[in-house]
């Protein structure tokens, strides 16, 4: 039979990267690690390069090579041998999704919480389908009405990860977001009711325990959450945060220690300039009554 080349997806690459650090942390090389498993001297290499099926078992007997055995880390890397090549349920559209957004679902999908500074819309977490459709019609002008249709569900489905246990049994996704008073006042020619349904929406969120908006007000000083998109990515132990930033063409991860607590004292700051929560909320609904109702 022909050999079947696996699909190097999010999971499988995080998972070689986290074997590949754990075996150079116990100072050993390659063929060593595969001498002690009684492993073909490639099949180490295959695994950490995302290349090669790891079960979780072997998983958990090569970390015992590597001198691991911290139950919360056997627990995660069992769990990601597990789940390294399944499919999430964007694959069902196929290939409307970019790779780097299938990757972006795969991050949100395997988070703990995210936090995110957004200076110019809605969060897309916290969208409405009318809004959804509004922005994703305008910032994929260059694909067709299929595609469009396509992409508002994904944004749509992946909603459910802020109201529903997720899988493991884990509880929603706690997401904190930082967004312009600007963003308040958007209007959409002919379709007036967009924003008061949008309105309303981020105060029916708000009102989620896992759940935090916080309003830039229109007059601040220049701070970092005016700069452009970014979110904090944080997932459970022993994974590390990474950070996404967005433009027009995508998203772009950094994962480095420096660049992430750059992002994360970002952040910070943001929040220390926003309004209190319960004032950003009165400033959406203060809103919603004078410029919507």
């Amino acid at each position: 039979m022909p050999t079947v080349q696996l699909v190097p997806t999010l999971r499988r690459r995080r998972l070689g990267e986290a074997l590949r650090r754990y075996r150079r942390e116990a100072g050993m090389s390659i063929d060593q690690a595969a001498t002690a498993m009684r492993w073909d001297n490639s099949k180490v290499s295959r695994i950490e390069n995302a290349k090669a099926h790891i079960r979780p078992a072997e998983a958990s007997q090569l970390l015992g090579v590597y001198g691991v055995d911290a139950p919360d880390t056997l627990t995660a890397i069992e769990g990601l041998a597990r789940d390294a090549g399944k499919k999430g349920w964007w694959a069902t559209y196929g290939d409307v999704a970019t790779e780097g957004y299938k990757d972006y679902l795969s991050q949100e999908s395997d988070a703990e919480s995210i936090r995110l500074c957004i200076p110019t819309l809605v969060p897309g977490l916290l969208q409405t389908g009318a809004y959804a459709r509004q922005i994703i019609g305008a910032g994929s002008f260059w694909r067709d009405q299929d595609e469009v249709n396509a992409l508002v569900e994904i944004r749509k489905a992946r909603q459910s990860a802020l109201t529903t246990n997720r899988s493991g049994g884990r509880p929603p996704l706690a997401f904190w977001a930082v967004i312009h008073e600007s963003v308040l006042h958007q209007r959409f020619v002919g379709n007036p009711l967009v924003m008061r349904e949008q309105l309303r929406h981020l105060l029916d969120m708000s009102d989620l325990s896992n759940v935090t908006i916080q309003v830039m007000p229109l007059h601040i000083p220049p701070n970092p959450g005016t700069m452009g998109i970014f979110e904090v990515i944080r997932f459970p132990a022993p994974w590390p945060t990474v950070v996404l930033t967005e433009n027009l063409m995508g998203g772009y991860f950094a994962e480095g220690t420096q660049d992430v607590a750059i992002f994360e004292s970002a952040f910070e700051r943001s929040v220390a300039t926003a309004l209190p929560v319960e004032d950003s909320r009165e400033l959406i609904k203060t809103t919603l009554e004078k410029d919507y109702l």
